[in-house]
């Protein structure tokens, strides 16, 4: 793997920690879906990321689009619920995400999905999580971001206007409530020189 990351100008330290969750911040959304939004959550992301690069087995992947199968514009790579995760931190978010939530969503996060996007090329069209249960219950995914800051839209499904959330390394997003079924979201390609990016993506059982 040849991707690297300029490391950013605060928090260069080994060390990592996570925020109270606690400092987290509610916005509704239309529908009855919400997001949660805590900057910063991660200390040390820059390290994590460095370590995710290394361990984590990254492939790539391709999908059949309309008449054509064409590749997936990112790295992938998925930690099950029998899976160990490829760093100590992650086992960490997982757990204070699902005590934090436990209460509201009722159920444990169990699953970790990786994406490594590598430049501004790289992107996910516009989607909710809806293989699974996500397409008739509410539920929550969160969404750790560490590496090279990148931009996550949402939009209503149907049409509406569009929210736009500055994803930085060590920030968190929980997309909860109705929000798979209800919203759409993607990180678009840019033009603008970006460095690698990588989405650490925790969900319940049975949502996709």
């Amino acid at each position: 793997m040849t991707v690297g990351l300029q490391c950013s100008l605060f928090g260069q330290t080994d060390e990592t920690s996570l925020r109270p969750l606690s400092a987290i911040r509610r916005t509704p959304l239309s529908d009855g879906a919400w997001i949660d939004v805590l900057p910063d959550w991660l200390r040390g992301a820059d390290t994590v990321f460095e370590r995710l690069m290394e361990r984590v087995p990254w492939h790539a992947e391709r999908r059949r689009m309309y008449d054509r199968v064409v590749d997936v514009p990112r790295l992938l790579s998925f930690y099950g619920e029998q899976d160990e995760l490829p760093d100590p931190v992650l086992v960490e978010a997982r757990s204070a995400l699902s005590e934090h939530y436990a209460a509201e969503l009722g159920e444990p996060f169990r699953t970790a999905g990786l994406c490594l996007y590598r430049d501004g090329r790289d992107s996910v069209a516009w989607h909710g999580d809806t293989i699974g249960r996500g397409s008739r219950e509410d539920t929550m995914v969160a969404i750790l971001s560490v590496g090279s800051p990148r931009s996550l839209l949402l939009r209503p499904r149907g049409g509406g206007q569009t929210i736009r959330q500055a994803l930085g390394p060590g920030d968190l997003i929980v997309m909860g409530g109705s929000c798979q079924r209800t919203w759409e979201h993607a990180i678009p390609k840019t033009g603008k020189p970006v460095g690698p990016r990588i989405s650490i993506q925790f969900r319940p059982r049975g949502v996709r």
